[in-house]
């Protein structure tokens, strides 16, 4: 019976020794909490900042965006002040042109009629180009090459009482033929000299 007795004690060094041991096992542990905390971290970090991210969003709606167009109504000066042909001196401004011709001026949207570009004048051969898909337009913006459907608008002209030309832009005169509608010769859409 003393081998059993003996044993018991021998049992009892190594689970003595094994509580030291199990508690140098606890701080491996502890490097996994840290990865868990660096991954909470950065699920907080996203959080933060989707909700930052929309709050700026919030504060954007209250600053509008505005578009600063030039005005569709416009003073171009006296008839006097054109001469004979093409002046493009409201081009980039207000987009039009004003033709002048020996009984008559108007005013030509600058707008090609197939997709919206806008036409250049090419004076040497005497046309106004779309560079974009080739329409050609003459002198009166009357379409001739191209894939043009119809000529180029005529924007609204009158004159004030103190003898100023006044264009208006917003109001176009279109001549489409297959349509069966010329509004070139209606009053406002040129200017007797």
């Amino acid at each position: 019976m003393a081998d059993p007795t003996a044993s018991k004690p021998a049992a009892a060094a190594p689970a003595a020794s094994a509580t030291p041991a199990a508690k140098k096992q606890q701080p491996a542990s502890k490097p996994g909490e840290v990865v868990n905390k660096s991954r909470r971290g950065l699920i907080w970090a996203c959080i933060w900042g989707y909700l930052g991210i929309n709050f700026l969003m919030f504060l954007r709606f209250f600053f509008p965006r505005a578009l600063y167009e030039p005005n569709t109504v416009f003073n171009i000066g006296y008839p006097a002040d054109f001469a004979m042909g093409i002046d493009q001196r409201y081009l980039m401004t207000n987009r039009v042109w004003v033709i002048r011709e020996p009984d008559r001026l108007f005013v030509i949207y600058a707008r090609c009629t197939h997709l919206g570009c806008t036409p250049e004048w090419k004076s040497a051969e005497n046309k106004f180009k779309c560079p974009c898909h080739g329409s050609g337009y003459d002198s009166e913006g009357i379409n001739f090459e191209g894939p043009a459907p119809r000529p180029m608008d005529r924007a609204f002209i009158s004159l004030d009482p103190t003898g100023k030309i006044i264009v208006d832009s917003s109001r176009l005169f279109i001549d489409d033929a297959r349509a069966g509608v010329n509004h070139f010769n209606d009053p406002g859409a040129f200017l007797s000299v």
